[in-house]
């Protein structure tokens, strides 16, 4: 069975949408949320005064974080492999 599909109501820079979505109605908001803040910091910044340019380009710096955060993530869990493999090497043999 897939799970149920919710519509959210969000706002961003003023402008509502109905997003229809199975994620859950809090995520979509917090999501909706984070986009209208970037999207208010470029504004902001006062080089952009049309908003689906500063969504565009909101929307570019928080895939830019998306990427990042993915190389952090596999970078660490290299690093934590590397260190299980050190840990399994200095145990006896039984316990490998």
């Amino acid at each position: 069975m897939s799970p149920s599909k919710h519509s959210v109501k969000v706002s961003i820079l003023n402008e509502e949408f109905t997003i229809r979505s199975d994620t859950p109605p809090d995520q979509t908001k917090a999501v909706a949320d984070y986009l209208d803040k970037a999207a208010r910091q470029v504004m902001a910044g006062g080089n952009v005064v049309e908003a689906n340019r500063a969504v565009i380009l909101a929307a570019l710096r928080v895939t830019a974080e998306l990427f990042e955060e993915r190389q952090a993530s596999e970078e660490l869990a290299g690093s934590m492999k590397e260190f299980a493999d050190e840990m399994r090497r200095l145990l006896p043999p039984a316990k490998r």
